[in-house]
């Protein structure tokens, strides 16, 4: 879906007012643009969200050049005068259904925002969820080059921290990314160094090796423009990765339900595959190849930002070599710290609070705080 599907508004306005609580009926409303498909499943919201201490707010911001872009505001009842911080997704699932499920456990956005004081924005890059999405997306995938590359998406990183920082009058912001977000993010913070006061990257990649069990030889125009995801693909490492024949005990169904919810209805034409799919774009996987080649898009010498680097031991995406890397070249961070989950998964902050979430979470209020 191009431009046309989604008309810009102004960073600071939404469809309900910051300061009223979020209702459950308020979140389906707000929500039914982007997420269609959830609202037939909101008996997944518990009761706990209507009573949530943080408010929600759907925006919309421009980019240089011309991308409209969906951003969600989470903001705590008892807010601090700190940098806003910036929820950045990975390659497949887009900011809601990484950071803002309306299931306990299965937003981030509102734990971290709730912990700290601090303002969240989580925010779709282009070619996810209710961002702009590029003409080509409505085309087959073998007709065009991968799309929504890292150098764009850095672009959109800045229109969305320069009305963050404007909105909350502070002068920089801070950024946490997941996997190729948090690639993403470290890109940005190494190009634009003063605009970055805290900058938190979680199983992602930083070219430490030249040997990737996932990612080995994907980069090419053979990936096309985007990939068709179906339901299987998002848990088959995820399930992979839990060492127990039950899943359950290590990830809670319903933040499962949730997320395999969220993904599908990000992508307004999901519904219309069968089995039905979602369209992510191939610009991910294909920057990603390259950190995973051992080479690099950018370099962490120039990043000034506090850095915390997390790792799940159970991961299948970043490696230890990334984290030691990203360590040697950030001479110039502020600090650097490092917090590793050795028996946690890539998607350890929608795993149940003892197999690391919380542990995470109270790592990243220290850091911020």
């Amino acid at each position: 879906m191009g431009s046309k599907g989604y008309r810009a508004r102004k960073f600071a306005e939404g469809p309900y007012p910051a300061e009223e609580p979020l209702s459950v009926k308020d979140f389906a409303m707000a929500h039914s643009k982007y997420t269609a498909g959830v609202i037939a499943s909101v008996a997944l919201v518990t009761a706990s969200l209507a009573d949530a201490a943080v408010t929600r707010r759907d925006l919309r911001v421009t980019t240089a050049d011309g991308i409209s872009l969906y951003v969600r505001e989470v903001k705590p009842a008892s807010t601090v005068a700190r940098e806003p911080l910036i929820m950045i997704h990975g390659a497949r699932v887009a900011g809601i259904g990484s950071f803002d499920l309306p299931v306990d456990g299965g937003s981030l956005a509102a734990d971290v925002a709730e912990r700290t004081g601090r303002v969240v924005y989580v925010m779709d890059a282009r070619g996810y969820g209710a961002s702009e999405r590029p003409p080509a997306m409505d085309k087959p995938p073998a007709e065009a080059m991968p799309l929504s590359r890292a150098y764009e998406v850095v672009r959109d990183i800045e229109a969305v921290a320069r009305e963050a920082a404007r909105a909350n009058n502070q002068p920089r912001v801070a950024l946490l990314g997941w996997a190729t977000g948090g690639m993403w993010a470290s890109f940005y913070a190494a190009l634009y160094p003063e605009k970055v006061s805290h900058l938190i990257a979680f199983n992602s990649l930083y070219g430490g090796s030249d040997q990737h069990p996932v990612l080995a030889g994907r980069a090419g125009p053979q990936l096309g423009a985007y990939s068709l995801n179906q339901a299987a693909s998002l848990f088959t490492q995820w399930d992979r990765s839990i060492p127990l024949e039950d899943k359950t005990q290590w990830r809670d169904p319903a933040v499962a339900k949730a997320y395999e919810e969220a993904a599908f209805a990000s992508d307004p034409t999901s519904s219309q595959r069968q089995p039905r799919s979602f369209r992510a774009p191939s610009g991910a996987i294909e920057d990603s190849s390259v950190q995973a080649s051992g080479r690099r898009l950018f370099d962490a010498s120039t990043i000034t930002a506090r850095v915390l680097l997390i790792r799940s031991g159970r991961d299948f995406w970043s490696r230890p070599e990334d984290v030691s890397a990203f360590q040697h070249d950030a001479v110039r961070a502020a600090e650097v710290r490092v917090l590793s989950l050795p028996d946690s998964t890539h998607h350890v902050h929608l795993d149940r609070a003892n197999r690391g979430r919380d542990q995470m979470l109270q790592a990243i209020r220290e850091f911020l705080q």
